[in-house]
């Protein structure tokens, strides 16, 4: 891989990292309500951390995208769809790995869906999906590299 691929996988995790994390914030904090970041009874608490979570996300997203900017800028960036794609996939996997590890079974702050009948089963499907993103993200930059 060269130096410019380097640099796009690198802007792509970054990103990655952010669009996962902007998904969950809207899909299971905002569309679904299903928890916030901190699961509290005091409302004002989990709307503070919820916000702080979108804050996180948001500076990735803005961070990848400046990274992009820049490394354009200069002439190296690489260009390959599957060099970028394979970023993407491997860092919004990472976030959901790192996220569900962390969140829902180290520190138990939130689960995926609390109220659910078998909450630890949504947990094990996020963990599950973030795996299965990596993977994929691995396979893309492994053909890319064979090519």
């Amino acid at each position: 891989m060269t130096k410019e691929d380097k640099n796009l996988f690198i802007a792509a995790v970054i990103l990655g990292l952010g669009l996962l994390g902007a998904v969950d914030g809207i899909v299971f904090h905002q569309l679904l309500q299903w928890h916030h970041m901190v699961l509290n009874p005091n409302i004002k608490l989990e709307i503070i951390t919820d916000g702080l979570f979108t804050a996180a996300f948001s500076a990735l997203l803005i961070w990848g995208g400046v990274k992009i900017f820049q490394d354009a800028r200069q002439n190296k960036l690489g260009h390959s769809w599957m060099v970028f794609s394979s970023g993407i996939f491997i860092g919004g996997g990472v976030f959901n790995i790192v996220e569900g590890i962390i969140d829902h079974h180290t520190l138990q702050v939130h689960r995926v869906r609390p109220a659910a009948e078998n909450p630890l089963l949504y947990d094990l499907v996020f963990l599950a999906i973030g795996v299965l993103l990596v993977i994929i993200g691995f396979l893309i930059k492994r053909r890319y590299q064979s090519g």
